[in-house]
Formats: structure tokens, sequence, C-alpha cells
């Protein structure tokens, strides 16, 4: 495994939150993926989500990564009193990934199956049975 990492989601002002982490921690933002970026048949995106973040990354220190988007709007807002982040595991292989994803989401809730992403990683998302929110992705385009 490469790395476990935070992934947060915002209400629309993950942008805005990146660029003062990215003030404090330095750097440079590896990926931003606008929503308006994946739109397609499959894929509609409403107006007002559009220019929502629907991936960023800034790599914090040697081997770190924060992690963030936007909710889109027809998946409500984000209980910022309550759990807004997922574990991100960055998986060296899919084998790795798929392994990792089976294991802990037995007996939890798959929130989107493991397969391949619009972004170009394969990636899974799920709820445990303990409630805790996990990201596995495996990205054959990483070179660290």
């Amino acid at each position: 495994m490469r790395a476990i990492n935070p992934w947060i989601n915002f209400n629309g002002n993950a942008e805005e939150a990146f660029t003062f982490y990215k003030s404090v921690f330095g750097g440079a933002f590896t990926k931003i993926v606008r929503f308006k970026d994946l739109a397609g048949n499959e894929f509609p995106i409403a107006e007002g989500d559009a220019n929502k973040i629907m991936y960023i990354c800034l790599p914090v220190g040697k081997n770190n990564v924060l992690i963030a988007n936007d909710v889109p709007g027809f998946m409500g807002r984000v209980d910022e009193n309550e759990n807004r982040s997922k574990i991100h595991v960055a998986a060296e292989s899919r084998e790795e990934a798929e392994q990792i994803f089976n294991g802990l989401s037995a007996g939890g809730t798959v929130e989107g199956p493991i397969g391949d992403s619009p972004w170009g990683t394969y990636a899974g998302m799920f709820r445990d049975k303990y409630g805790i929110e996990w990201i596995i992705e495996f990205d054959p385009g990483y070179n660290g």
C-alpha cells in the first residue's frame, strides 16, 4: 500500500479551503477536476454544480496528500457537525485495491462499486460496518 490519506467533503467551498491549505502547507495542486469536466449523457451535471470541485489533490509533506471534493446538490448538504471526511487508501495495484475494498466493505454499504473511474483511476467507496467511510483507489498514472 502506498499511503492512507484524508478525503474531505465540502459544501461548495473545497477550492477556497484548499487554496487556504496550500498557503499554509505550500506546494501545488497535482490535480483539479470540476464536475463540468465529467459531464455527459451518462453523467449529467446540474448548472449549479458545474464549477464545483469533483476532485482536488494537494501533496502535504513527502508521501501524503490531502484530497477533497464538493458534494453535488443532488446528494444534499454535508452535515458539518458529523463525519464529513473519508479515509483514502492509495493501493499499489488493481488487485490490492480489490482485496482491500472487498475486505473492508464486508458487512458495510457500498456507495460506489470498485471499477474504472471517470478520472482515470480504479476506485470504489463504501461505509464499513462501523460507519466509517472509505475510498480505495489505484492510480495507474502515479509515478511516486
